[in-house]
């Protein structure tokens, strides 16, 4: 049966999008089908930002330590960022830009003045070795890379066929120096930049070994970014009703990398619109944290499951007044219906949240909020509103009813376009009516609430950080002592689940599990590399297809780790 929310959701829902409101919906057609896109959609994120930097132009935007920047201040330091780019680096439009670097205000602007400067933002894993930065630069055909000197350093003596530029973090017109400059050329650009355009690429890591680059355009782009604008005016509507409206600005703690789809869209995106203040910190520390939702009066969090559930239990979380803040969202990761009663109790003036969506839907799909969560605490929500096409289908795409499982499969204006240079996994991320395959096996319930159960593709999700076992098998075999091995997740109480590997060397090598390991970090990002490793005595379990049995390797080894 529907809640109260629920019904009041719809209620709003309709209020928005009919004729002449704001969030009215009119048909587009993507992928040859035809689906809602917002009426009064700007025509590009660069649209985005002039229109609503501008309007909130001296409002408390940025907070990063010592540093408190305004819409205004922030945009037009974007501006120069944007000429910077064109006149000194010769940045032409859809050239593709990568951003390597730590949260903060000049990552923002960096990544804003890209797209002002017609650029596509390319975001890159800030915690990639110079490895992996130079095949995700490499793999896009970067022209320019905007990186810290933490992952520039990284990148020396890597072949990398694009321009390094170094800046720093700090003051914007000192640490954005080397690609700084004073013009008009994103004022030119909003006359060029129109929906079609190349907008951004983030990774992914698959199941299918190195990561994917996904790239958008820019009505996908903000297509997601409204979908989630809409929900939050709806959500502040309904508490507006019951009298539960924060009263202090809009604000939320960035906690998230700004270079995931979470950190990109629901966090940094929407904000323009809504006028809120984002605090950044450098690295997650949950007493830090604490401190600065009290001093900040942050009225909106969003993480890993793991990041709210470690404020809710810190032993200090009774000495800090969070009243302010409202929303305790989650997404990237199941979060234990256990921890949703925790967060309840430990942040009784707030809800816990919920949301599911993936970096090809620009982070749109599910959500579950306020009491429905505490009613279904096992589920990722219903289809967000307007846009969200959910259906649940088989191997060969037809859908299936109510309650059986098959694979979660998203359609709106939102979804990327393809992965770069890989037409194959394009082609395969789709169904024949435009619908995203994500991967994931669940069902949707008699009230349209979506339940996840299972996962189709080989991935381990640590924390919210995507890993591709097979990336992870392809970097042991590299080593030459491997014979076989097999990655596979297993469970912790922190993180989720870890990746774990075994494996079997060639006949008279040698290799200890930490000389594995010590290995791996020179390859791969520590995230990636297996906390447990074994050696195996023997052969490893075959499939009669000769494959490893993944199952049954993982049946003999992951019940000793309890044991320990």
């Amino acid at each position: 049966m529907p809640t109260e929310l629920d019904k009041d959701i719809q209620r709003f829902t309709s209020a928005v999008t009919a004729p002449g409101q704001m969030f009215e919906t009119v048909p587009t057609m993507r992928r040859g089908v035809e689906m809602p896109a917002f009426k009064n959609a700007p025509p590009s994120v660069a649209h985005y930002f002039a229109h609503f930097a501008n309007e909130k132009k001296d409002v408390l935007f940025l907070v990063d330590g010592d540093l408190r920047l305004t819409f205004g201040q922030v945009y037009g330091a974007a501006a120069c960022v944007a000429h910077g780019l064109v006149t000194k680096h010769g940045l032409k439009k859809g050239d593709r830009v990568g951003i390597a670097a730590r949260n903060s205000a000049n990552w923002i602007i960096a990544y804003m003045g890209t797209l002002m400067a017609g650029g596509c933002a390319t975001l890159l894993n800030g915690w990639w070795t110079g490895e992996e930065l130079a095949y995700g630069i490499n793999l896009c055909d970067c022209s320019l890379v905007l990186a810290d000197p933490q992952r520039a350093k990284r990148m020396e003596g890597e072949n990398i066929s694009a321009k390094v530029v170094v800046f720093d973090h700090g003051v914007p017109a000192e640490g954005l120096e080397p690609i700084w400059a004073e013009g008009d050329t994103a004022m030119k650009m909003l006359g060029e930049l129109g929906p079609d355009d190349l907008a951004t690429i983030l990774y992914t890591s698959g199941s299918t070994g190195n990561p994917k680059g996904a790239y958008s355009d820019h009505l996908g782009v903000v297509s997601g970014t409204m979908n989630y604008v809409a929900q939050t005016v709806m959500i502040l509507q309904i508490l507006t009703e019951r009298g539960e409206a924060p009263t202090v600005q809009p604000s939320a703690l960035v906690a998230v990398p700004l270079f995931h789809v979470t950190g990109e869209i629901p966090l940094l995106l929407q904000s323009f619109a809504l006028g809120r203040k984002l605090v950044l910190m450098p690295k997650w520390d949950p007493r830090q944290a604490l401190c600065l939702l009290e001093e900040e009066q942050i009225t909106y969090f969003v993480g890993v499951p793991l990041m709210s559930y470690e404020m809710a239990t810190h032993p200090e979380r009774e000495s800090f007044d969070l009243s302010s803040c409202k929303s305790f969202a989650a997404g990237g990761a199941p979060r234990p219906p256990e921890h949703v009663t925790k967060i309840k109790q430990a942040f009784p003036d707030g809800f816990p949240l919920l949301g599911y969506g993936l970096t090809e839907t620009n982070a749109v799909g599910c959500g579950n909020l306020n009491e429905n969560y505490m009613a279904k605490p096992g589920s990722t929500g219903m289809p967000s509103k307007p846009l969200v096409d959910m259906a649940i289908m088989d191997d060969d795409g037809n859908k299936l009813a109510s309650g059986e499982v098959g694979e979660v499969c998203i359609r709106t204006a939102a979804n990327f376009l393809g992965y770069w240079k890989n037409e194959e996994a394009t082609e395969a991320a789709y169904t024949k009516d435009a619908y995203f395959r994500t991967g994931d096996l669940g069902y949707l319930d008699a009230d349209d609430y979506l339940f996840i159960v299972d996962r189709k593709k080989d991935i381990i999700i640590r924390g919210g950080e995507n890993i591709s076992c097979i990336e992870v098998e392809e970097a042991i075999y590299a080593h030459p002592a491997v014979a076989e091995c097999s990655v596979f997740g297993v469970p912790d109480e922190r993180l989720g689940e870890i990746p774990a590997a075994v494996y079997f060397t060639h006949k008279g090598q040698d290799l200890q599990p930490d000389e594995l390991q010590d290995y791996l970090r020179e390859h791969i990002a520590s995230f990636k590399v297996p906390a447990h490793v074994w050696r195996a005595s023997d052969n490893l379990p075959r499939l009669g297809t000769q494959k490893v049995d993944k199952r049954a390797v993982k049946a003999t080894y992951a019940p000793s780790i309890t044991a320990v």
